[in-house]
């Protein structure tokens, strides 16, 4: 059976000497793994549609409870080439790729994940000034695109976390609804003094971050665009939605120990 639908490129693994295995996140098939037969050679009829992260229209041939369906066509709507140009944009969208992959499972279908990628992955190549490094002092100022990156990619893991369900609790104690700003990872919430018997070491939270974090769920990209969180603010989210999301996936993410080592050369 053919299908036809849209998708955008998340991971391509080689298979034998010019064949692919290409991953797409999809509107009407989730996440999706496709057989591509040698788009590596110089004649191939895919051309550049199978690089990362290109938004491409697709069609794919196989029985619909086929595992590797054959890819049959793939037509570019966006490549967003300047993504991979910019070697510190392209290792922060590949985080956001990273955290994608980990969290979703084959074919399980969440509209609302993919035109979020969609709608980031548009903001920042639409936004130059995201793609740029700038130098310390304007960074922390929140005015360079390094903050803004950090912003743009905060953002994404925020409401990413929260559509699949893994979002952590900040707003109150996740037992009896008190105030409190300890989080503790074990439960991923917020708990009260009376609540956090045997939970082990909190993480203790500002109340702006409580805060920034409640509007980063409830804005949308348009507004978090305009906002300038302090540094200190934004890297105490950072710290904890990278915490959290380790020790939910049981694993550091391997882009972000890559980021922190390209950084530090």
């Amino acid at each position: 059976m053919l299908r036809r639908t849209e998708g955008i490129v998340l991971r391509t693994v080689l298979f034998g000497e010019a064949d692919l295995i290409v991953t797409y996140l999809t509107p009407d098939a989730g996440l999706l793994k496709v057989f591509a037969k040698s788009p590596r050679k110089i004649k191939s009829r895919f051309g550049s549609s199978l690089e990362p992260l290109t938004h491409a229209k697709i069609s794919f041939w196989g029985k619909e409870d086929s595992q590797l369906p054959r890819l049959t066509q793939s037509d570019i709507i966006r490549p967003f080439q300047s993504l991979r140009d910019d070697l510190n944009c392209f290792l922060r969208v590949s985080e956001i790729i990273e955290i994608t992959l980990c969290f979703i499972p084959e074919r399980d279908v969440n509209r609302r994940v993919y035109s979020l990628l969609l709608d980031t992955l548009h903001t920042i190549e639409n936004n130059p000034a995201l793609l740029r490094q700038g130098p310390p002092e304007e960074v922390s100022r929140g005015n360079a695109g390094a903050a803004g990156k950090n912003l743009v990619v905060s953002s994404y893991k925020v409401k990413f976390l929260d559509l699949v369900g893994f979002a952590p609790k900040l707003d109150a104690c996740g037992r009896c609804g008190k105030n409190g700003y300890n989080f503790y990872l074990s439960q991923g919430a917020i708990l009260c003094e009376a609540c956090a018997d045997n939970a082990g070491s909190p993480i203790k939270l500002s109340a702006a971050l409580a805060r920034f974090y409640h509007h980063l769920l409830t804005w949308d990209t348009a507004k978090i665009q305009r906002i300038k969180p302090a540094d200190k603010i934004l890297t105490e989210l950072l710290c904890l939605i990278n915490t959290h999301i380790k020790y939910v996936l049981a694993k550091p993410l391997r882009t972000e120990a890559f980021s922190q080592h390209t950084n530090t050369r």
